[in-house]
């Protein structure tokens, strides 16, 4: 059955994190959400979501269920990976190596300095994206090959590496769901691209 036939099946990293607000929105864009927590549930996926939580948590909970390398197999695949706030640390050249690029945890400041604001983002079409920021990071360094999408006060917020799509705040917390439909856009050209190989 071809992408056009079927739901899009993504996962979504349930060992920390708002899981099932992600799994909402992907529903209500016509995907098939699951829960990830073990590596075997990773096979059948055509993307993953990395949610935001606290990354030494999300980092320590993937390598005590053996995820860690299932995400790098899923990665290796082509199969696209969405991380948010702390799922951006998780992606970075410091923890997973997923992206050439290197995030700054708390950047913009602890719970307490948590904040919205407008974003242009590159992609999701011209009206700003609302996005909420909670003890959020930022990209402080990235290669080349790297697309910055979007800065805020000058510092990437959402970036691209390839098949992998990180952002530095909570897109679930809106009712805008274009961070998502971006990704699933992704998604489904990486599974139109595997089915015509």
């Amino acid at each position: 059955m071809s992408a056009a036939q079927r739901s899009l099946q993504v996962g979504v990293l349930a060992v920390q994190g708002d899981f099932g607000a992600h799994s909402r929105v992907l529903r209500e864009l016509g995907a098939s959400p699951s829960e990830v927590r073990t590596p075997e549930q990773l096979d059948e996926l055509d993307g993953l979501i990395i949610p935001g939580g606290e990354s030494t948590t999300i980092t320590m909970g993937m390598e005590a269920a053996g995820l860690d390398e299932g995400v790098h197999s899923h990665h290796r695949a082509g199969r696209p990976i969405l991380g948010t706030c702390a799922g951006m640390i998780v992606c970075d050249d410091r923890h997973l190596g997923l992206i050439d690029a290197t995030a700054r945890r708390n950047a913009f400041g602890r719970q307490l300095q948590s904040f919205e604001a407008d974003l242009e983002v590159e992609g999701i079409g011209p009206d700003p994206l609302r996005a909420v920021f909670i003890r959020a990071p930022w990209i402080e360094r990235h290669g080349a090959g790297v697309e910055v999408l979007a800065s805020w006060e000058d510092h990437p917020v959402v970036v691209r590496d390839g098949s992998v799509l990180a952002c530095a705040f909570h897109p679930e917390l809106t009712d805008d769901a274009r961070i998502h439909a971006l990704f699933m856009a992704v998604v489904s050209e990486t599974v139109r691209e595997r089915e015509l190989s």
